[in-house]
């Protein structure tokens, strides 16, 4: 009797969480998604500039609302390659949020996907460790895109984030500057069950990697098995 009162009471704490943990995985599933369908197509994101990428963050379906001159917000996750200097396999996704007026005008009305490949140690940390204006705290510019793209144009060598948008099916760099880039503490939570931090997460190895990132990881560990940056 009494282990079945504790099975009960074990439910009714639980339960409450479970609504709120299927959204962040649903989430992180559809971050696995658009980066599959953007990497699977040759003239998308340049291999070149993936393979120097340390982290790359995936914001699914961000849509506009109106407040005042226009704005957004979207949720995703921010993955980043393993070990202190960033060359390891693909870790653990801490959940992220962008936000900012600029976003809206560039979005149209539409939902549109978002991916940033963040280049350095520096803009890593930066993101990592706090709040980030883009274009402010850490160098932003929209990234080139196709097979043949240079990655030796001053605007990449000098740019700690490089950004991405699609939206209905059209793919093209896109500048971010002005939005914000933080940690999602809240959906941190509700998919790790305890509150972390980005740094808990992607450095410190505190959780291990939820069964919804598996397609995230798969395909970026497939397309970029290792930094090539110098």
């Amino acid at each position: 009797m009494k282990r079945s009162w504790m099975a009960v009471l074990m439910l009714l704490f639980t339960v409450p969480l479970l609504p709120a943990q299927s959204k962040e995985r649903e989430r992180l599933e559809q971050c696995g998604i658009v980066m599959k369908e953007i990497l699977d197509v040759p003239d998308a994101i340049p291999a070149e500039l993936l393979d120097k990428a340390e982290c790359v963050v995936v914001f699914p379906s961000v849509k506009k609302f109106a407040i005042g001159l226009g704005g957004s917000y979207g949720r995703g996750a921010m993955i980043c390659r393993g070990g202190a200097d960033y060359r390891g396999p693909w870790g653990v996704p801490a959940m992220y949020a962008l936000e900012g007026a600029n976003i809206g005008f560039q979005l149209g009305g539409q939902a549109t996907d978002f991916v940033l490949l963040i280049m350095n140690d520096r803009g890593a940390k930066s993101v990592l460790k706090s709040k980030v204006k883009l274009g402010a705290d850490a160098a932003a510019a929209a990234g080139p895109k196709g097979r043949t793209a240079s990655a030796a144009t001053d605007v990449v060598l000098n740019a700690e984030i490089l950004s991405y948008s699609r939206s209905r099916g059209l793919f093209a760099g896109v500048s971010l500057e002005g939005s914000t880039l933080r940690s999602d503490g809240g959906a941190n939570k509700n998919l790790y069950g305890k509150k972390l931090d980005a740094e808990d997460i992607i450095l410190k190895g505190a959780v291990r990697m939820p069964p919804a990132a598996k397609a995230l990881v798969d395909i970026l560990n497939r397309k970029s098995p290792k930094n090539l940056s110098n």
